[in-house]
């Protein structure tokens, strides 16, 4: 056995140093993700020069806050991305010219509470966005068209008094995903102001709608994440004159893999695009690693060729208009990221930069996939992360509960996982019953069984973690963010004697408060997921239900220390939930930590705030439950 030595909270969640690269349409510079005065800014430089040190120009200055993405326009004159204000959500659209110097970034929706959802670029004329966003009013999703270079904001259409998810078809008729009366997702054409159905895809076979949707490039279908007819989804086209369904690509036991910027722009598109032509390239199935499929002749020559430069999983990549040049990001659970050019005529590769580049492969603990048997028969897929270099017996635990619910953890590099397993703790991560990418009959095991079988399937895995003599069961934590967190208060509230702590990480505490407090444009998807999972506020008898299985009805339970984490600007969960939530347990006599960030929203996102919340939730665990600390 040898002694843990925690790898530096500043190591793992610090700024990376190279992150989010993007090649250009024409191939010739790729812009990157680099720090500046302490803050993720958007750079460029030329392919050709490999160092970083050499020709390399900052087009960004935010000093406030990261930003998290980017993507260039089809002609390679501008960057655009979004932004919001201390992670109120309010994301607007900004435009840099690459060429300018002194660079200066423009908000081309300056619009005080303005949302911008998405935009798409068009391949024909590349100085325009068309954007959603509820410009008009809150509740409303209408489609604009801008001018990139003028700022100049057009109406394209308006959403007609329900929720609208627009659809641009390449030199076509406008569509859109709506939500009908019955609650079903209609793929539909916009006519005269009026939405003409075309498919029809059933609400509850969908929380958060198909996923992904993208107008095909020939403008006569649209290519959709289906499970009509199948409990796997699948990648099929619509005939958009005929509604009719055609298989495009499946997998015998996988499903498309999520979540992916449909659902977490962290994550890489389950679609692989040519983005300058729309051209669809392959499709990333959901496995134990990921699985590609290519679907484009040109591309599986290609693909073959990146499979040589790196065993990791291939996750963001871009490729020059003609599909010749890339750049593209590979990672695993022990490796954080390294970013590679490679060009498919002339067979040269090489590095152009990493994430982590001072964290050593060999620190880092492997992340196990297992399958729990649930207690009423389900299959649970599951992860393990034990430290590195300690014997697996009789371990502090830290069951780590993903978000969503509609959502999944998956076997690769998370800083959360690493950091627990730095730390001499067992980590336990449980796609419960509700979780995405494991076929539709699991995720609606999940309806009515909030903090009822899904917390169950919690339980029952950890039990098996405990049988297998990894877990002390005296030393177990439970933590996580959003649903996680309202995980961790269920825990701590409803099972308070199986675990020795609680850390709630922007969670709800009343489930109805959280549904009542939805913003106005969210309001009416949620007849497919929040409404059909946990119940409506507005009918009593749920109203009932929904407070039982919310951890506001229990407070007086907890008796375990607790630590409650929350951003002041969090337009999901109101900070008033936290608030009576520690002083409740404050009444109880029970210890409990309030972590308040003034500068932040449901998730933390610059490095000062979750370096102290990383540092909180280290002194916490510490004190509780053992394990390591930095020194």
């Amino acid at each position: 056995m040898t002694t843990q030595i925690p790898i530096p909270i500043n190591t793992l969640f610090g700024i990376p140093e190279f992150s989010g690269a993007q090649i250009s349409p024409d191939g010739s510079r790729m812009a990157y993700l680099a720090p500046w005065r302490n803050r993720l800014n958007v750079w460029v430089r030329p392919l050709a020069i490999v160092s970083a040190e050499k020709g390399a120009r900052r087009l960004t200055c935010d000093r406030v806050r990261n930003i998290s993405g980017f993507c260039w326009t089809p002609d390679s004159k501008y960057i655009l991305f979004v932004q919001d204000t201390g992670g109120d959500e309010n994301w607007h659209l900004h435009r840099v010219e690459v060429e300018r110097l002194p660079a200066a970034s423009i908000d081309l929706t300056p619009v005080p509470g303005a949302r911008v959802m998405s935009f798409d670029l068009s391949i024909t004329q590349p100085n325009r966005a068309f954007v959603q966003m509820n410009l008009r009013r809150p509740e409303m999703i209408d489609l604009y068209e801008v001018d990139i270079e003028t700022g100049s904001i057009m109406t394209v259409a308006e959403s007609p008094g329900r929720y609208v998810s627009w659809v641009v078809v390449p030199d076509g008729k406008l569509h859109a995903l709506v939500i009908n009366e019955d609650g079903d997702h209609e793929l539909a054409r916009y006519e005269d102001g009026q939405f003409v159905s075309v498919a029809v895809f059933k609400g509850e076979d969908y929380p958060l709608g198909p996923m992904p949707v993208r107008a095909a490039v020939d403008g006569k279908s649209v290519i959709i994440g289906s499970n009509t007819g199948t409990d796997r989804t699948r990648l099929a086209r619509i005939d958009l004159s005929t509604g009719e369904e055609t298989e495009i690509d499946s997998h015998p036991s996988l499903s498309l893999d999520t979540p992916r910027p449909e659902a977490d722009p962290r994550f890489p598109s389950s679609l692989i695009l040519n983005s300058v032509t729309g051209t669809l390239l392959g499709v990333r199935y959901l496995g134990d690693r990921q699985v590609i499929q290519p679907l484009d002749l040109d591309f599986a020559s290609v693909f073959e060729g990146l499979k040589t430069l790196s065993d990791a999983d291939p996750g963001h990549m871009s490729c020059d208009r003609n599909g010749q040049r890339w750049v593209v990001e590979f990672s695993a659970d022990r490796y954080p990221g390294t970013t590679w050019f490679y060009d498919h005529t002339t067979g040269e590769a090489y590095v152009l930069g990493e994430r982590f580049p001072d964290l050593a492969t060999a620190r880092l603990a492997t992340v196990r996939p297992i399958t729990v048997l649930s207690r009423d028969g389900l299959e649970l897929p599951c992860h393990v992360t034990l430290p590195v270099g300690l014997e697996p017996r009789s371990l502090p635990t830290v069951l780590l509960v993903h978000g969503g619910p509609w959502y999944r953890d998956a076997c690769i590099y998370d800083p959360e996982v690493q950091f627990f397993a730095s730390r001499a703790y067992a980590v336990l991560q449980v796609n419960f019953r509700g979780s995405t990418g494991y076929g539709k009959s699991f995720m609606q095991a999940a309806i009515g069984e909030f903090a009822g079988r899904m917390h169950d399937d919690l339980i029952d895995s950890l039990d098996w973690l405990i049988g297998e003599g990894i877990a002390d069961p005296a030393r177990v934590a439970i933590y996580g963010c959003s649903y996680g967190g309202y995980s961790a208060l269920v825990g701590a509230s409803f099972t308070p004697d199986r675990f020795a702590a609680a850390i709630d990480y922007s969670g709800m505490a009343d489930l109805r408060a959280l549904v009542e407090g939805a913003v106005p444009f969210v309001r009416p998807t949620l007849i497919n997921n929040y409404l059909a999972y946990m119940g409506d506020p507005k009918v009593p008898e749920q109203n009932r239900d929904m407070l039982a299985r919310s951890p506001v009805s229990r407070l007086n339970q907890i008796c375990k220390p607790l630590l409650v984490i929350q951003g002041v600007n969090d337009v999901r969960v109101s900070k008033t939930q936290a608030d009576i939530v520690v002083e409740a347990v404050k009444k109880n006599g029970v210890e409990v930590e309030y972590l308040v960030n003034e500068r932040e929203g449901h998730w933390f996102i610059n490095q000062d705030s979750n370096l102290e919340l990383y540092r909180a939730i280290e002194q916490f665990l510490s004190r509780h439950i053992g394990g390591a600390k930095e020194r």
